[in-house]
Formats: structure tokens, sequence, C-alpha cells
């Protein structure tokens, strides 16, 4: 249980990083747009609020790094209940494609933390 639960992990960590580097590095772009379903005159109007909402994805890469290095349960549950949260609140106001890239991925990882703890 413990290596799923790792995998799933670093699986999700692999996520938010990807995030990160959609929202302050490629917000703008072709990428960035069709990603986010942007237009150029929006993602150019809102790339600084981008950058820091991945900023913030990008601390939920990094605790759930530590949680996988560490093996630490604690900052495992912590941090996949923060990516989950964040994606139920982003499902319901911004899309519902975040409940797929974001809830789903961290519910499995949090289920297998728990099974294997």
């Amino acid at each position: 249980m413990q290596v799923i639960a790792n995998i799933l992990i670093a699986l999700v960590a692999l996520i938010h990083l990807y995030i990160v580097v959609l929202e302050m590095f490629l917000w703008t772009t072709p990428r960035g747009q069709k990603a986010f379903g942007l237009t150029p005159e929006f993602a150019e109007a809102s790339k600084a609020l981008a950058a820091n909402q991945g900023l913030y994805n990008g601390f939920l890469a990094a605790g759930l790094i530590y949680a996988l290095i560490r093996q630490d349960f604690g900052a495992s549950v912590l941090f996949t209940v923060f990516v989950i949260v964040a994606g139920i609140y982003g499902t319901f106001t911004a899309s519902r494609k975040i409940f797929f890239v974001q809830v789903v991925p961290g519910s499995l990882a949090l289920l297998f933390v728990l099974l294997a703890g």
C-alpha cells in the first residue's frame, strides 16, 4: 500500500508542478490560454493573479514532495487534504474539470496514505 501511496503522492505533486508552470510562465501563451479557456486579453490582464495562484500550487507541490521524501504520514495527510479542499473550491468556482485533475487524484492519494498508515 505504501508504494501505491507514494506513487499517487508523486503524481499529485507532478500535476501541481505542471499547474505552476502553466500559471506562472505559460499563462499568456497559446498553451496556457487553451488549458484555462482564456482569451488573449483576459490572460494578459490577469497574469499577475495567475502567477500568484501558481505560487500557491507550488507550495502544495513542495509540501507533497516533502511528505514523500520524509515519508511523513502527517504531512502526507495534510497536503493531500489541502489539495482536495482547493480542488473542491475550484470545481465550484472555476471549472468542473478541476474535480478530475485535482480532487480525484488527491482523494486516491489520501485513501492510499490512510490505508498504508
